[in-house]
């Protein structure tokens, strides 16, 4: 069985530096990770698709200065 760390919105800002709301608008664009249901209202991510996206946004830089 796979350990996973879940990420509520607000460590999901704190990670990426966006706000609530893009966040958000950056999900129905298809270009951030989804969230999952952990209840009846709540949401969490997981943080290890948020790092994978952190990574592929480092490496677009990277790629983008050779």
């Amino acid at each position: 069985m796979s350990d996973y760390t879940l990420l509520r919105v607000r460590d999901v800002m704190k990670k990426t530096g966006f706000k609530r709301s893009w966040v958000y608008v950056q999900m129905e664009r298809g270009k951030f990770p989804r969230p999952v249901r952990i209840g009846g209202r709540s949401i969490a991510w997981v943080e290890s698709e948020i790092n994978e996206w952190i990574a592929s946004h480092i490496k677009k830089r990277e790629d983008a200065r050779k």
